[in-house]
This record gives C-alpha cells, structure tokens and sequence, in this order.
C-alpha cells in the first residue's frame, strides 16, 4: 500500500472513529424513559398525522420509505408530539439521520427537549 493510500485510510478511520465518538455522547444524553414515551408518541400519531391507518409500524420502521411521512406531515408530527408529550422540541440541529426511522426520530426528540425555565 502506498504512502498515500495509509494517510487517506488513516484519515477515514478518524472520521469514522470521531463520528461514533459524536453519536456515543449524544446517546449518553437521551434520557431512555423520554425516549420510550416519545416512541410511544410517534407510533400513536402518525395514523393521526398521515389521516390513514397504518399496518403494524416497528420502531426500525424508515419514516419516509416505509411508513410514507412527508415533510409537511414531519412538522406537524413533531408539533403534535410537543403537545403529547408537554415538552418542546429543539429541531435546529435535526437532519436526515435523525428522520431515518421510528427510532431514531424517538432518540432525537429524547435528546433534544428544551429545559423549562
């Protein structure tokens, strides 16, 4: 393997070694009950949100492929699940990954409640 090559390797596997250092300490800060309640809350709205019923939706479920979620129907689900839950949502920081599926979504929200005053 060349010089280069090593370096480009070396260089990736930090990356991938920073990226799961990121994603260990954001899952250290979710509080598992919230996360449990939020999954609870999202499985119980979306037939809600989406206006049909839904086969049987698992927490590993992709929102947008599987269970047909939309963009206009992500906002209104997480402002039903503020209501649901009597929190607020800090969605600034929100992207695809944490709109993967049911479970991640769960995770977000569970890690991302804004304190009350």
């Amino acid at each position: 393997m060349t010089e280069s090559a090593l370096t480009e390797n070396s260089i990736a596997d930090t990356a991938t070694a920073d990226a799961a250092d990121t994603a260990d300490a954001a899952d250290a800060a979710v509080d598992p009950e919230l996360r449990g309640r939020a999954l609870d809350g999202i499985l119980l709205l979306l037939p809600r949100v989406l206006k049909r019923e839904l086969s049987e939706v698992t927490e590993n479920a992709c929102l947008f492929d599987e269970v047909g979620l939309t963009s206009a129907a992500t906002l209104e689900l997480i402002l039903e699940l503020e209501d649901h839950l009597d929190v607020q949502i800090d969605v600034e920081g929100i992207d695809q990954d944490d709109l993967r599926s049911v479970g991640t979504l769960a995770g977000f929200v569970a890690g991302h409640v804004i304190a009350e005053d």
